[in-house]
Parts: C-alpha cells; sequence; structure tokens
C-alpha cells in the first residue's frame, strides 16, 4: 500500500502542489518554505520521492499532478480495502458500519451508487 499512502507532512506537500498546480519549481520551493519550514533541498527531496512513485511530475521546472486529488483517493481507497478486507468491498461495508449504523441519507447515496454501477 505504500505507493498511495502519504503520511500527514507528505499529504500537506501534496495539497500545495493541488491547490496550486501547475507551477514552478521555484514556486514550490518558496510555499512549502512559506507553509512547512522546509529548506530547498528538503522539497526537492520529497517531490523526487512523490514523482517516483507516479503521483506527480516535474517537467522543465513546472510541477503539475499525474494524479488528480480525487483519484488519489481512489485509489489510495482501493489500495487499503485489497489489503485489509482482502478486495471485498461488502467486508469493509460491514466492517464499517458494525459499530454505527448508516443515516437514511447514506444508504440512499450507496443505493445511487449502486443503481449507477449497474448502469
Amino acid at each position: 500500500m505504500a505507493q498511495y499512502k502519504l503520511g500527514a507532512v507528505e499529504l500537506s506537500f501534496a495539497n500545495i502542489i493541488w491547490d496550486n498546480e501547475p507551477l514552478s519549481s521555484a514556486e514550490l520551493v518558496r510555499l512549502c518554505a512559506e507553509k512547512l519550514s522546509w529548506k530547498k533541498s528538503t522539497t526537492y527531496t520529497i517531490l523526487r520521492r512523490l514523482c517516483q512513485r507516479g503521483i506527480f511530475q516535474n517537467r522543465d521546472g513546472t510541477v503539475s499532478s499525474l494524479l488528480s486529488r480525487e483519484e488519489f483517493s481512489s485509489l489510495q481507497s482501493r489500495e487499503f480495502i485489497d489489503e485489509a478486507f482482502g478486495g471485498s468491498l461488502p467486508k469493509f461495508i460491514a466492517a464499517f458500519t458494525g459499530r454505527k449504523a448508516l443515516s437514511a441519507e447514506e444508504i440512499d447515496e450507496l443505493q445511487r451508487l449502486i443503481d449507477q454501477s449497474r448502469g
């Protein structure tokens, strides 16, 4: 699950990119210094790591995402379900609702999603 799992600091960094992309690597360094108190070398180290994982890219000094925030969240969720529940969405939902019942609105939303997937 390591590819789509970000720690709190990496997620803060990713959000800076998602909120400002596309942006120059110099602008990213400036934002990370301002918001995270990072040095230039730290910014480039984390950027390189997340580029290697296929989340972002740094092309000719312009940083942008390869995965949108929504795509990343979807892949992260899928990895979690695969790892923790053997890929079974019903097992995940059963575990999720085991301690707290779903509201009528949540049930309606889930039913809408199910109906859409039957398409």
